[in-house]
């Protein structure tokens, strides 16, 4: 399957940050930033979803979300992606059995929220991703003490890399997983929902 892809070389680190994104806002850029510094990762590509299985609503058009993730990325090493609209994959998983089949050469980390911690364990085949690619946990307002006790921490209790050591996670061999606290900005894009600051939410 031919998929169109940032460009990337074989032996490079990249992150995958994974989402609806509905809408993008500040705080994608802060953890796509931080992450890039803390997990000295050579990319971070944002993989825009069709949707989020896990949410009964849909999210707005596709195409509207990428046209809105392109206008707030500021940095050349993030990119934003519909890998997974292009692999017609719904699940985690599944992406990254395909994304590592089209580039074997590439090593990728999944980055997620620590929020997304908290339920990783509710995730189709979650066990699967951390045993498949390591997995990088940002610190989100609200969350690191509910984060550090969930299910998915005490399973991978064994394989987690002391925050000292986050800049060797890429390259880690797996199951390997990392938390670090960053500066934090508390927006969500559920918060930009409510509030109307994403008016065109597809509806129907």
């Amino acid at each position: 399957m031919k998929i169109a892809l940032p460009h990337i070389r074989p032996g490079q680190v990249v992150g995958l940050l994974g989402g609806s994104f509905d809408p993008p806002h500040a705080g994608h850029v802060h953890i796509s930033r931080e992450a890039l510094r803390r997990f000295d990762l050579d990319r971070v590509w944002w993989l825009v979803s069709p949707g989020n299985p896990l949410k009964a609503q849909g999210p707005a058009p596709l195409e509207r979300r990428m046209e809105a993730c392109r206008e707030i990325v500021d940095h050349p090493r993030i990119a934003v992606t519909d890998v997974e609209a292009q692999l017609g994959t719904r699940y985690t998983a599944q992406t990254l059995r395909l994304l590592q089949d089209a580039r074997p050469g590439v090593r990728f980390v999944w980055l997620m929220g620590a929020d997304n911690l908290v339920q990783f364990d509710q995730w189709q085949d979650w066990r699967e991703i951390m045993n498949r690619v390591p997995v990088g946990v940002l610190a989100r307002p609200g969350q690191r003490i509910s984060a550090r006790m969930s299910k998915a921490a005490k399973v991978y209790g064994f394989a987690r890399l002391p925050t000292r050591d986050s800049r060797l996670l890429g390259r880690s061999d797996v199951p390997a997983w990392c938390f670090v606290n960053v500066p934090m900005i508390a927006l969500s894009s559920t918060g930009l929902r409510r509030r109307g600051e994403w008016p065109g939410r597809d509806r129907s």
